[in-house]
């Protein structure tokens, strides 16, 4: 009769890893080299890595395969500790319980995503929010995030999970689309190949679904089992096999509400025991040298827009669009492509207020007279 898993307490893993890093130095070690040596899934071993360079006690030293190693600020190790380090059991009742950790340092630079670019993190809980994420993670608390496109929700989550996987929703979406189907070999015969979820759970890793409330509730419907207590799936159309989820097997979803045909179910929300609403950073787009009009600008609009006299106001990723376009093409065209891209509904109201604030009229990007 196999034996019941015993979880690793919060934190342990991390401290069980940070612990071993340490112990060899600058030696770099993968995630499957260190998941062997400590008895834990990648998944969960690659969590408390990206973890420990968050916090600066750790850093990636090569990113094809990962390879981690302790920074100058690891905490150093007891004499005794230099050895293999071993799985550590229940500390027994009569043992005296240690000392708590001393609080970790707030990070606030900027994380790497996986296509290079620099993700700054954001406060959440008093921590930084991608930390925020892998704790909810390893705690097998799923998340929801919503707002409107463009405030850096998939950025966010690509910036937390290096072993993510993506299945961007719409309408057209199907069972299929998410579980896999039988696709034709360059043989002529025909095989299955497995969707995004039933690589999620094999391979113990992290499933965006984003837009989730673009597809049909049926569709959705195959997913839950896999979130439930079962973290089972039955894959019908292939002999009908059973699915179970391997550790660090996470589901994380977007929500854009204010898209067209957009709708959380009472099935989905259920499913989503934290939800995150994410507006756009606009501090952060200042920091970023964006105009300081087009900033102030969409400060306005966005004040607007709650109060209901807008249906629209721009995000942080059309401020970086406007930044771009008035780099190459001067501020006077990215102020009109600003009022361009408005919804035409609001796009009146849009233009009488960039053209107080810039001090001249503006009106959408528009082409002139044949030269």
């Amino acid at each position: 009769m196999p034996q019941p898993t015993v979880r690793t307490p919060a934190g342990q893993l991390r401290a069980d890893v940070a612990r071993l890093l340490a112990s060899i130095a600058l030696t770099a070690l993968t995630v499957t080299e260190i998941a062997k040596r400590l008895g834990h899934s990648g998944g969960a071993v690659g969590n408390a890595c990206q973890s420990l360079v968050t916090r600066g006690e750790a850093e990636l030293a090569s990113t094809n395969p990962r390879r981690y190693q302790a920074t100058p600020n690891a905490v150093p190790l007891p004499a005794q500790a230099a050895t293999p380090i071993t799985p550590i059991p229940p500390v027994a009742k009569t043992t005296p319980a240690p000392p708590a950790p001393a609080p970790a340092k707030l990070h606030t630079g900027p994380v790497l995503r996986p296509n290079g670019q620099r993700y700054h993190p954001r406060t959440l809980a008093g921590l930084p929010d991608v930390e925020v994420l892998r704790t909810l993670r390893a705690g097998g608390v799923p998340v929801l995030l919503y707002g409107p496109p463009g405030t850096g929700k998939t950025s966010l989550i690509e910036a937390a999970f290096d072993d993510l996987i993506t299945l961007a929703g719409d309408g057209d979406t199907t069972v299929a689309d998410l579980i896999g189907e039988y696709t034709q070999d360059p043989a002529g015969g025909y095989r299955f190949q497995y969707g995004p979820l039933v690589t999620a759970m094999t391979e113990g890793r992290a499933l965006l679904i984003d837009d989730a409330t673009l597809i049909s509730p049926k569709v959705l419907a195959a997913l839950y089992p896999a979130m439930d207590g079962r973290r089972q799936i039955q894959v019908k159309a292939h002999t009908g096999e059973t699915i179970t989820a391997k550790d660090g097997f996470y589901v994380i979803a977007g929500h854009n509400p204010g898209v067209h045909g957009a709708i959380l179910t009472e099935a989905l929300a259920s499913r989503f025991s934290v939800q995150i609403q994410v507006g756009s950073d606009y501090d952060l787009a200042a920091a970023l040298k964006i105009d300081p009009r087009a900033v102030r600008i969409a400060r306005h609009l966005a004040a607007r827009h709650l109060t209901g006299d807008l249906g629209w106001a721009p995000q942080l990723r059309e401020l970086i669009a406007f930044q771009k376009v008035a780099d190459l093409l001067g501020p006077d065209t990215a102020f009109a492509n600003l009022v361009g891209i408005a919804p035409l509904e609001d796009r009146d109201l849009v233009a009488e207020i960039v053209t107080k604030a810039v001090g001249r009229p503006i009106t959408p990007l528009a082409l002139g007279r044949q030269l």
